[in-house]
């Protein structure tokens, strides 16, 4: 009976009772529930383990398969981590709002259908709203409705294609769907919101740099790694996501390369990361899907120790733009160790868990023939060494020397940085146990001489690149424009000018009528006041002459 329990639903109560906690059970709360969820996924058999009946759709909240256990396996692992990075977070809100998200990321992972994937969907956009919140910022809560406002636009057109979907097909059940109908559309738009794909990208590197040096850790795993799952799930294999993907790797790159603060560096690099699972899943092959779904598995992983990286510095020093930083390595060696891990990982450098992952996309284009798509992976990898792989761990722990000397961050902090460090060389060593996860059986070898020395080349090339131009690449306090500059600027200063416009108007239309008014006024006075000709008294000779005119020019009228 303890593998019919639902591991998502478990660990929202572990945020419900680490909300009530202080001390050390809440620290246990925190660490033993996601341990606890992640025992439940690994030993749920498969197959659809709960059913339900609501408002007539039969419901299927827990099911399992390869795809959704892959993914809440990775989900449970990173809520671990999480907790253990911030167990000394001293914001109460946080960590339980975090195990919410998390929970609820899994509770998409395991659903069977599409309602069941909505409510998970809006909870997992309350709590990592409440993240972001609890940092006690302006700028975190002004970010925080700024993302509010997105995903719940996000919710809305999910839920319309959900329902056109229901009344279409009579059927709730999440399987494969083919654009063939507004609703479905509807569903990818959602779906393409939370994966941060254009027009509103700008949202994950506008609000996930103001949570706080730990909430930034967990926002980087599950909104938009729910959204790949989902992607996966439903359109594999259509056509239109290449080109999202392909746009998403090279905005990422774009902005990061801008960037001069260190977080905002790597929220852009997940929009880059992401767009190469986008364009796995947009290519639709066996390769590509295993490719998609073992690269969201290591992004997370890497992703978060770059985070928790850059939280470390941020948690030590209180900065957080790269010309304040520098020369970090002398007083945090292990910080900047582990820095330097997620840095290569998330650059595919052979013996990493980002090479084993990411190469099975470029092997399933060039499989497929798709030479421009391949060509694009190739030169977007080059990319992603220049802003993560050296950007990141140059100007913040390198470089000039800043003239801090911080301490090295708490023992869990480092705990958790050596647990994902020692993942990531893990996964890239000993890749077997990952791709025996994957959804589809695969016999790709990563460790080919093409391989490895194809992507030495290309690593070793940026690697100059970036050197040369070190001078350019400097970044000075600069504001980098994004689209989000037309609902942040543009629309409020549109709304407001409109607004003072129409105000304008009323305010003339009113000055207009009350002149009116008062020439009626006087009008009215001038003929009808007490001098006025129609309020005196007419004569009798007068009277008759009217009367003779008026009976005369009716004469006329009449015979005419």
């Amino acid at each position: 009976m303890i593998e019919l329990l639902h591991p998502g639903l478990v660990l929202v109560l572990g945020g419900f009772v680490a909300a009530g906690l202080r001390g050390t059970w809440r620290k246990a709360v925190v660490l033993l529930f996601p341990l606890a969820a992640l025992a439940l996924v690994w030993t749920a058999p498969e197959g659809v383990l709960w059913r339900a009946e609501f408002l007539g759709q039969a419901i299927t909240p827990f099911a399992v398969d390869r795809l959704s256990r892959l993914f809440a396996l990775i989900f449970a692992v990173m809520a671990f981590g999480g907790a253990l990075f911030a167990l000394n977070q001293a914001e109460r809100l946080e960590l339980p709002a975090a195990l919410v998200y998390a929970g609820s990321a899994i509770g998409v992972t395991l659903a069977g259908d599409l309602l069941t994937v909505f409510v998970f969907w809006e909870l997992m956009a309350i709590g990592s709203t409440l993240v972001i919140w609890s940092a006690r910022t302006g700028d975190a809560r002004a970010a925080s409705f700024r993302y509010l406002m997105v995903h719940l636009l996000g919710g809305v057109l999910l839920m319309a294609g959900v329902a056109g979907h229901v009344l279409q097909t009579g059927s709730a059940a999440f399987g494969h769907i083919a654009l063939d109908s507004p609703a479905h559309w509807l569903i990818l738009a959602g779906f393409l919101v939370n994966a941060a794909a254009p027009p509103l990208s700008a949202w994950l590197p506008d609000a996930y740099p103001e949570a706080s040096w730990s909430g930034t850790v967990f926002l980087s795993a599950f909104t938009t790694k729910t959204a790949v799952y989902v992607l996966l799930r439903g359109f594999a294999g259509t056509e239109l996501l290449v080109y999202v993907g392909l746009f998403m790797v090279f905005y990422g790159i774009v902005y990061a390369l801008l960037e001069n603060d260190m977080r905002r560096i790597l929220a852009y690099s997940i929009v880059n990361q992401v767009g190469f699972m986008v364009t796995g899943i947009g290519i639709g092959t066996e390769m590509a899907l295993n490719g998609a779904a073992a690269h969201a598995f290591a992004h997370i992983i890497y992703k978060a120790l770059l985070l928790m990286s850059a939280g470390s510095v941020l948690y030590a020093t209180g900065k957080r733009k790269c010309g304040d930083l520098g020369g970090l390595f002398r007083t945090m060696p292990v910080t900047t160790a582990c820095g330097i891990v997620g840095a290569v990982s998330i650059s595919a450098f052979p013996l990493t868990s980002g090479f084993v992952s990411k190469s099975m996309i470029s092997q399933a284009a060039a499989d497929g023939h798709l030479f421009a798509v391949w060509l694009l992976l190739a030169a977007a990898s080059a990319g992603v060494f220049l802003h993560a792989g050296i950007k990141f761990p140059w100007f913040v722990f390198f470089q000039k020397d800043s003239g801090l000397r911080p301490a090295e961050p708490p023992l869990n902090m480092r705990l958790a940085m050596l647990l994902f460090s020692a993942l990531c060389i893990g996964l890239g060593v000993f890749y077997g146990p990952l791709y025996a996860l994957l959804p589809y059986g695969t016999h790709f070898v990563p460790y080919t001489t093409p391989h490895v020395v194809g992507q030495l080349q290309l690593l070793l090339y940026s690697g100059l690149v970036f050197f040369l131009m070190l001078p350019m690449l400097r970044r000075t306090l600069t504001i980098t424009l994004d689209v989000d500059w037309f609902y942040r600027r543009l629309g409020p200063a549109f709304l407001n000018g409109l607004a003072g416009g129409l105000s304008r108007g009323l305010a003339g239309l009113g000055r207009d009528a009350r002149a009116l008014g008062g020439l009626l006024l006087r009008w009215t006075e001038r003929w009808h006041g007490y001098d006025g000709p129609l309020s005196r008294t007419p004569t009798t000779g007068a009277m008759a002459l009217w009367i003779s005119a008026l009976l005369a020019a009716y004469l006329v009228m009449y015979y005419a």
